[in-house]
């Protein structure tokens, strides 16, 4: 639990990956979050700010270690969500500027934005939807998607440029433009999906958002719409989340869509991934994330890449269980391009939604470099609580099919291996420490302090007379001299 204390929903989270003990996030409407453990434990504030602070949080950081928090505002001298706010702490989340603000539009709402950073050159991309009169259902209103950049830190902000063709009305709901979220590709380009009367759209600029294309890609329908109805929450979307891979595995430059909708009937909501390896020219069909065969309600979906490795990353509220309202929180990760999943539960234990209970509308999640950190919000009895789990991919009992050293993994992946052993494979000699400790991060012992060990793949069987522990789960950590890794090691007998 981060904490359960001003009704946390909405959260957002963002990693440092300078520094991945260092975690920051935020929840509706006003609440703050920081961590420099790993997210082990936290710290929470309330976000202040002259220009009002009114939810839809945003967390995302820079090359600097600079966090950003966008949200909407509700400031005294305007008028309520007239702008987009954003501010920043260069300490690490424990601190915010009073913010800088972004397209303000005399009494139009400015709405539900999303923001990326480009990480080769630090500028600030954000995008959102503007409302000439927000739930307004006169014909003449309409909604736009806007766009805006900083390159400077966020502070100051480009004058906002309209990148969508269509517009949509002003009733948010599924003739309405929305959900539109920015990315950044292996060189610059700024891609950006939303939904709105064509479905689910794409752009695109090649030159920092200064020009966009001139008609949205279609990239598919939506079948039932992405506002639909999920017994026992108050409002559901299936607002889209684009990604692109910038990392230095097989599918850079990669685009990904994840989304949800109703396609298979309003008793069966899923978790869809759209990709494309031509700028966002053409397509795949819709690929099923959720592997249940049971035609129960998977909602609220998130994705994330791991830049570092390319992996994919989902969190969603799921209740494949369950014949009722009991709601468990599973992610998926792919190693393939999304061609398959790995689904997997990460809630202790189900919780039971109430309508009167407002969930916001969505969930987050973040990774680096095998560090995943995704958050939700769940609701005890009548109070919510915003949660995380400490992903290890090689402790959920998941081991990905990575048998053979690379130049980007020189360590190689551990494989799993039977009864009381550590495995582990080197590209070239090198310096090599193991370290044991228990399931909740308490350092036991160190095996080969600092030893140099050649090329090759290496066991080491555990012989538990020397050291005298308890049989039960162990995690090991293999140090190089470039790399740390982390594996499960299970002692089959006391001594």
């Amino acid at each position: 639990m981060i904490s359960n204390t001003h009704s946390p929903q909405e959260p957002s989270i963002a990693i440092n990956p300078g520094n991945t003990r260092q975690l920051v996030a935020g929840a509706n409407l006003n609440n703050f979050y920081y961590s420099s453990d790993g997210g082990n434990s936290w710290k929470t504030g309330t976000l202040k700010s002259k220009l009002g602070v009114w939810g839809d949080p945003v967390l995302i950081v820079d090359t600097a270690g600079i966090f950003y928090f966008f949200h909407l505002s509700d400031c005294s001298e305007g008028n309520w969500i007239d702008r987009i706010i954003c501010q920043k702490s260069t300490d690490g989340g424990a601190t915010w500027s009073d913010g800088t603000w972004i397209g303000l539009n005399g009494n139009k709402a400015q709405d539900k934005p999303w923001a990326t950073v480009d990480r080769k050159t630090n500028i600030i991309y954000v995008t959102w939807t503007q409302f000439d009169k927000y739930k307004s259902t006169d014909p003449l209103d309409s909604s736009i998607i806007r766009f805006s950049k900083s390159t400077d830190g966020a502070e100051t902000w480009s004058e906002p440029i309209r990148i969508c063709k269509t517009a949509g009305d002003c009733i948010d709901s599924d003739m309405t433009v929305e959900g539109a979220v920015p990315a950044v590709g292996p060189g610059g380009e700024i891609y950006a999906a939303w939904i709105g009367p064509d479905g689910l759209v794409f752009n695109k600029s090649s030159d920092q958002g200064k020009t966009w294309l001139e008609r949205e890609v279609p990239v598919t329908d939506i079948p039932g719409g992405w506002d639909f109805s999920i017994p026992g929450i108050n409002r559901c979307n299936g607002l889209p989340v684009i990604c692109c891979d910038t990392s230095q595995g097989p599918y850079r430059g990669m685009i990904y869509i994840n989304w949800s909708d109703q396609r298979n009937g309003p008793e069966d909501t899923d978790i869809w991934l759209t990709k494309s390896a031509d700028g966002g020219t053409t397509w795949s069909i819709p690929i099923r994330v959720n592997d249940d065969l049971s035609g129960r309600h998977q909602f609220f979906s998130w994705m994330t890449i791991d830049q570092a490795n390319g992996l994919l990353y989902f969190v969603f509220y799921d209740r494949r269980n369950y014949t009722d309202r009991n709601t468990d929180v599973f992610m998926a990760v792919s190693e393939d391009a999304g061609e398959t999943f790995i689904n997997f539960r990460i809630s202790e234990s189900p919780f039971i939604p109430d309508n009167s209970v407002f969930f916001g509308d969505y969930i987050n999640i973040a990774a680096y470099d095998n560090v995943i950190r995704p958050v939700w919000a769940v609701l005890h009895r009548t109070a919510l609580s915003i949660m995380t789990a400490m992903i290890n991919i090689n402790l959920c009992g998941i081991f990905l099919d990575h048998t053979s050293c690379s130049s980007n993994n020189p360590m190689g992946y551990h494989l799993p291996c039977s009864g009381s052993g550590i495995c582990y494979s080197l590209q070239y000699d090198n310096y090599v420490t193991i370290r044991l400790s228990d399931i909740y991060g308490n350092n036991i012992l160190s095996i080969n302090d600092n030893c140099i060990r050649k090329a090759g793949y290496h066991i080491l069987c555990f012989n538990n007379i020397q050291y005298n522990l308890p049989a039960g789960y162990y995690v090991y950590t293999v140090i190089t001299q470039e790399n740390i890794f982390t594996g499960k090691m299970t002692i089959n007998e006391s001594p």
